[in-house]
């Protein structure tokens, strides 16, 4: 299926997620990016996918389109079918699977694949593909170990993730809302939210041979219609604004994001905030 197939389809495929009848534009927007980013990977109708850190299934419904009607594509997240506001994972699940992609999906919500209990034969996918999901991991350590368990199962490895690396001022507000969050976390205040462990392109590149991939392509991903910057500068500013959060910080810490998040107020926008770029990498 080429770029423009799937670029058409976004439309009927944003309206099938549960997130539409909240924002549709929104949704659309989530969409549209995906579908470009799945057409530019070339994967062939009747593929098998492994995608890891399925979360709504923005991107599983668009694989699941891109395989067709005789692939499949396993959507795993180590969440719990409750998790998630204001639509659940279980409640994005559930309006998939009861549309026209749901016999194509197998959604397993509650699962961590370096449960050894979990587990495939050899190269029983053909892809195994991890979109925005990557920076919610607990440390890099847990993300190499999850790619070398899977490198077993499947050929080849789509990999996609924001961009550390700005290119333009107006997309400095994106970056330090990322890194204030990242800094939090690996100082000692866990939360929920997208941002756990943020790693630079070149940090994944260093990352993939030690779990057994070969990197054999990566390139820039435009964002310009995303409203992540927005969202995770809200985050970052609901953290800042959370006693319990900034209490467990080491004082020096403490400081250190607050005055960061001083900056943050002073040159981010109420909205429209323009987002990172992202980056997509293949591997074998």
């Amino acid at each position: 299926m080429n770029h423009s197939d799937l670029r058409a389809k976004a439309p009927s495929l944003a309206a099938g997620m549960a997130a539409a009848d909240r924002n549709p534009y929104i949704q659309l927007a989530q969409t549209r990016h995906r579908a470009a980013l799945v057409a530019s990977w070339h994967i062939a109708p009747g593929s098998a996918v492994l995608e890891l850190g399925c979360g709504q299934g923005d991107m599983t419904a668009v694989l699941a389109e891109a395989v067709g009607p005789h692939g499949r594509v396993v959507a795993v997240d180590v969440a719990e079918p409750s998790y998630g506001a204001p639509v659940t994972l279980g409640e994005s699940a559930a309006r998939l699977a009861a549309g026209p992609l749901g016999p194509r999906i197998d959604f397993r919500f509650g699962t961590d694949v370096l449960d050894r209990s979990v587990d495939f034969p050899e190269s029983t996918f053909d892809h195994v593909v991890l979109a925005h999901c990557s920076w919610y991991f607990a440390s890099l350590g847990q993300l190499r170990d999850t790619l070398a368990r899977v490198r077993p199962w499947a050929r080849q490895l789509w990999f996609n993730e924001w961009d550390l690396t700005p290119a333009s001022g107006d997309q400095l507000a994106h970056l330090l809302a990322v890194l204030i969050q990242g800094q939090a976390e690996a100082a000692g205040s866990r939360g929920q939210g997208n941002v756990r462990t943020p790693f630079s392109r070149e940090g994944l590149l260093r990352l993939l041979p030690e779990a057994g991939w070969t990197a054999d392509g990566n390139r820039s991903v435009d964002t310009e219609d995303l409203q992540d910057g927005d969202w995770e500068i809200a985050a970052c500013l609901d953290l800042v604004a959370t006693e319990e959060r900034l209490a467990v910080l080491p004082e020096p810490v403490r400081q250190l994001v607050l005055s960061q998040a001083d900056v943050l107020r002073a040159i981010a926008k109420p909205r429209g905030n323009r987002a990172l770029a992202a980056y997509s990498v293949t591997a074998r």
